[in-house]
């Protein structure tokens, strides 16, 4: 019993981080903070998991969005292929790299990430 409880904690915020990116609301950055907060794991390793989570995660996202008719069937293997490949050379990358540099790498593009969503949602409440 006790090694249940030793790997519950990591599988239940795998799932509910998986779920969260599956829908492209922000699960992969909360993978990212549970594995170094909570998981022990240092960054490089958790930032190079983080980046081949996408993989399955994306994964198993495409049917849904193909059924709701947000993808283009003529650009999907595409943009699949492509997007695994970077996750992969990534997720190699983020092994080898310093791991102050990627602390304000990650930093940054969370920085950015927010203000574009600020700004797009400022939009959205604009009248035409």
């Amino acid at each position: 019993m006790p090694d249940l409880l030793t790997w519950l904690p990591g599988l239940i915020a795998g799932c509910v981080t998986g779920l969260l990116s599956a829908f492209g609301l922000g699960g992969g950055t909360l993978l990212l903070l549970w594995l170094t907060l909570f998981g022990g794991v240092d960054q490089q390793m958790a930032q190079a998991i983080n980046l081949v989570y996408f993989l399955p995660v994306s994964a198993g996202a495409i049917p849904a969005h193909a059924r709701n008719g947000y993808l283009d069937g003529g650009r999907i293997l595409w943009a699949a292929g492509a997007g695994a490949l970077t996750a992969a050379a990534a997720a190699w990358l983020a092994t080898r790299l310093e791991t102050a540099l990627l602390r304000k790498w990650f930093g940054g593009y969370l920085l950015a990430m927010g203000r574009l969503e600020l700004l797009s949602s400022r939009r959205g409440r604009e009248k035409p």
